[in-house]
């Protein structure tokens, strides 16, 4: 698993981040202002990769990276500092690196479900940190106008939610419900158990991204149900491990990146399935560590590994090695009576 250390991420936390803008503007700048093929590759009416030789870079994933370790060390030292909830000192500075990136992300590269992310990464860190009730409601509010009004200004994404209150109509002959209802087909064919490793039809070229935002439904077709309950029980396991971690962390920096780790994993998780069974709009994002995607796969591992790095920094372990410590007193304690008492019949034979 791809880990970094969470020592060099605190330090570089600010260069991180406009590493990510950085990489953001000369996405915009060479796909939707130079037009340059070379450095940029668009696909489906977006541009979201950079051209690195034989490699390629999606700077929403970059970004999204920088501004979970921003978030966390700034809103870790506003809590330890008992300003959380000061407007000036955090919610205004915090609000506007919220905006660029969700204007960079949403508005620039038309990635609704990476922009979804970076909100539960937000929220997530914001529970645990205590902001006020009242503050968290008024930002949810103030998120779902925003999220109304990006999506009425984009017709791709009216035609989405469009197509998903339309789905039920169990017709495939719709172009605009085509994906959702061969994503159901393909669920349903696996049945209790599956039709078994590369029988799968929908997989041949029959659901889009099979191998990418579709992998839930092709996994469901392959397995069948009892596949898609391990795969949900996995998952679940994993994001409750993520929340013990957070649990037993002391710094509140520490706890704030497990927490934004967790609201990361477990948007990808929740829109993905929900996507695929038809109880949520098609939004793109993709299964972490199932979907096919390097920049993807590299950034949800690395965070993951740092999560598990910081796990041997919790109090979880020192309170082991104290009631170790209390154990052995105990024991030793009690040897030294005895002692005197077995001496003592010796000495009396």
């Amino acid at each position: 698993m791809v880990t970094f250390s969470y020592k060099f991420l605190q330090k570089h936390a600010v260069k991180i981040l406009l590493a990510g803008f950085a990489a953001c503007a000369v996405l915009v700048i060479f796909g939707n202002i130079v037009h340059v093929d070379q450095i940029v590759q668009c696909s489906l009416g977006a541009c979201r990769w950079l051209n690195l030789g034989p490699l390629s870079l999606q700077p929403a994933e970059f970004l999204k990276f920088g501004v979970l370790v921003f978030a966390a060390g700034f809103l870790g030292m506003r809590a330890q500092q008992g300003l959380i909830n000061d407007r000036d000192k955090t919610l205004i500075p915090i609000a506007i690196v919220m905006g660029l990136a969700i204007f960079f992300v949403i508005g620039l590269q038309k990635d609704m479900g990476t922009g979804i992310a970076l909100v539960a990464i937000l929220i997530s860190m914001f529970l645990i940190a205590g902001l006020n009730k009242r503050t968290i409601a008024i930002l949810v509010a103030i998120l779902v106008a925003v999220g109304a009004l990006l999506i009425v200004i984009a017709p791709h994404r009216i035609q989405r939610i469009s197509a998903f209150l339309a789905a039920d109509t169990t017709s495939v002959d719709n172009a605009s419900t085509y994906h959702i209802e061969h994503a159901k087909i393909a669920i349903g064919s696996g049945g209790l158990t599956g039709v078994g490793i590369g029988n799968s039809v929908q997989a041949t070229g029959y659901l889009p991204e099979a191998i990418n935002d579709s992998v839930f439904a092709i996994m469901g077709e392959t397995f069948g149900f009892v596949g898609l309950v391990v795969i949900i029980a996995l998952f679940t396991a994993l994001l409750l491990r993520l929340l013990k971690v957070a649990d037993h962390l002391v710094d509140m920096r520490l706890k704030l990146l497990v927490a934004g780790i967790f609201g990361w994993l477990g948007a990808h998780v929740i829109l993905n399935i929900a996507a695929m069974i038809g109880i949520f709009p098609l939004t793109g994002i993709t299964l972490p560590l199932l979907s096919f995607g390097g920049t993807s796969m590299v950034f949800i591992a690395g965070a993951l590994g740092l999560a598990f790095q910081l796990s041997r920094y919790t109090a979880f372990g020192s309170k082991l090695e104290q009631n170790n410590h209390e154990k052995n007193k105990d024991t030793s304690s009690r040897r030294g009576v005895g002692r005197p008492r077995y001496t003592s019949r010796r000495r009396s034979s």
